[in-house]
């Protein structure tokens, strides 16, 4: 389950760092959809829930 973690994770932050990028080069007119910036906010959000399911089991004391 691990690997199924960093992996949604990693494609969930590039897809945020694509969007961000879209927005710089398209302008600003695109970042002001609503639909583009809820697409962004839940994608950051699932990476950011990864990433602390990540290092929540590395603390765990593994039995």
């Amino acid at each position: 389950m691990k690997a199924y973690v960093v992996t949604t994770g990693v494609i969930f932050g590039l897809l945020v760092v694509m969007h961000v990028w879209r927005a710089l080069a398209e302008g600003m007119s695109l970042a002001r959809e609503p639909i583009f910036i809820a697409f962004t906010l839940v994608s950051a959000a699932l990476s950011a829930w990864a990433c602390g399911l990540i290092l929540r089991s590395r603390r765990a004391p593994e039995t």
